[in-house]
């Protein structure tokens, strides 16, 4: 047997991280940049397209750079510090950011399996909690086999899900209802005025996210200097574009006014257009409720991928007990996955406060994305050209400007967050300085 049997191809790539992105963002938090920038929306979803576009192509190159899986401990930690202690420090800080961002992100998306099913089909009441634990345990259940099999039931899913949202843009442009003067004025419709664009640019970066999905599971990758630059780039195009077709086709249809006056209606916009303007088609919101389902699960089946490989990259280096470094017979590390999923159903428990939490969430990984942008710095100025590799385009320009915006884009809602944001920022990142300080010196001397 080969090296690369049981690997994943460039096709495979493209979906598995296609499915990644278009999960609970562009179903619920599209309503909230909707309400924040009215049809300037738009330009919030390809503002956060480029930039995020630029970090998948910054981690493209430091995968290629430093091939093992895990990529959000492996960059910092190989790029980063003076000696062993100093580079595992930013590898793990890293990490433990990545790592409250997505078990929220899956617990977010369990939350609303409920929500978006109930939407079109009748469900009874109280199953909101049990349905959430209950999609988190099968994905667990799906992430325990090789990969490159979960992968290819992830292509099945994302095709049925591009499937379900051309079925809903062609509904929303041709459907008779669709009014191109709803996008006038362009800048100030939104609750946030002229620039409400920029406001609303963290937001829809959370659409993009999992842009780096296949960059930090490298090692599960045919050729990956060759297939995950190439796989980031078809999979954005194809996502912006999706993103972009779903914005339009809604903001021809509701308003940022409707959404300030019905709240409720803010996390279903995609709805809120099937009940109000697009009535002569009853099926369509089953079709949106599909939709939203499939984007779920695949959302969750790569970030609980993702955050599992980056726990047991910090576990192989002796930051977190050795349990969770090993790989199952299929080579998934199955335990790491299980303590992501537990943490996420726990969380899925209290509903009410994960959108708050959610809030905190993003920005642990817009921490975790700034450091892996200064990381790629770093690790040029140590070795300039290593053969071989692929090689992020803008030369160090393009990272510079990526990181300014991150920067400019979240201050804002930083500003806003009050006391909460930095109360809960300094307790949890304390807490994982104090387990780097008890895992460095228990495990690491193991590992």
């Amino acid at each position: 047997m080969s090296k690369e049997d049981g690997k994943i191809g460039l096709f495979t790539c493209v979906t598995i991280i296609v499915g990644s992105m278009i999960g609970s963002a562009i179903f619920s938090l599209s309503g909230l940049t909707m309400y924040k920038a009215g049809p300037a929306a738009v330009l919030s979803w390809i503002l956060a397209a480029a930039v995020m576009l630029v970090y998948g192509l910054i981690c493209a190159e430091l995968s290629t750079r430093f091939p093992r899986s895990g990529g959000v401990f492996v960059f910092p930690s190989k790029a980063l510090g003076k000696d062993g202690k100093d580079s595992s420090f930013w590898g793990w800080i890293s990490t433990w950011g990545y790592i409250n961002a997505n078990i929220v992100a899956v617990a977010f998306a369990a939350i609303y399996v409920a929500t978006y099913l109930g939407a079109g089909f009748n469900l009874p009441s109280g199953v909101q909690i049990p349905l959430a634990i209950a999609t988190i345990a099968i994905c667990l259940v799906l992430n325990s086999i090789r990969f490159s099999v979960a992968g290819k039931l992830n292509s099945v899913l994302v095709a049925a899900l591009i499937a379900a949202l051309s079925v809903y843009v062609l509904a929303c442009f041709f459907g008779g209802s669709w009014d191109g003067a709803m996008l006038t004025p362009f800048f100030t419709q939104g609750k946030t005025g002229t620039f409400g664009f920029m406001a609303a640019v963290p937001t829809a970066m959370v659409g993009y996210g999992s842009i780096v999905a296949i960059a930090f599971m490298v090692s599960e990758v045919k050729n990956p200097s060759r297939n995950v630059p190439k796989a980031v780039l078809i999979a954005m195009s194809i996502v912006a574009a999706i993103y972009v077709l779903i914005i339009l086709a809604t903001l021809g249809l509701v308003s940022a006014s409707f959404l300030e006056e019905n709240p409720g209606m803010r996390y279903i916009p995609l709805y809120a257009a099937c009940f109000t303007k697009l009535v002569q088609f009853p099926w369509l919101a089953k079709v949106v409720s599909i939709a939203a389902i499939l984007a779920l699960v695949t959302t969750i089946l790569v970030v609980l991928a993702l955050t599992a490989r980056a726990i047991q990259a910090a576990a192989q280096d002796g930051l977190l007990p050795k349990a969770l470094a090993r790989s199952n017979r299929f080579g998934v590390p199955a335990v790491a996955a299980g303590i992501v999923a537990v943490g996420a159903a726990i969380i899925s428990c209290f509903p009410s406060f994960t959108e708050e939490i959610v809030g905190f969430g993003t920005l642990f990984a817009a921490v975790t994305i700034s450091i892996n942008i200064v990381s790629l710095y770093a690790a040029r100025r140590r070795n300039p050209s290593p053969e071989g590799i692929f090689k992020a385009p803008g030369g160090n320009v393009l990272p510079a400007v990526a990181l300014a915006l991150i920067i400019a884009c979240y201050i804002p809602d930083i500003i806003s967050g009050g006391w909460k944001i930095w109360a809960y920022t300094i307790a949890w990142y304390a807490l994982g300085y104090a387990i780097f300080r008890f895992g460095y010196n228990r495990w690491s001397a193991k590992a």
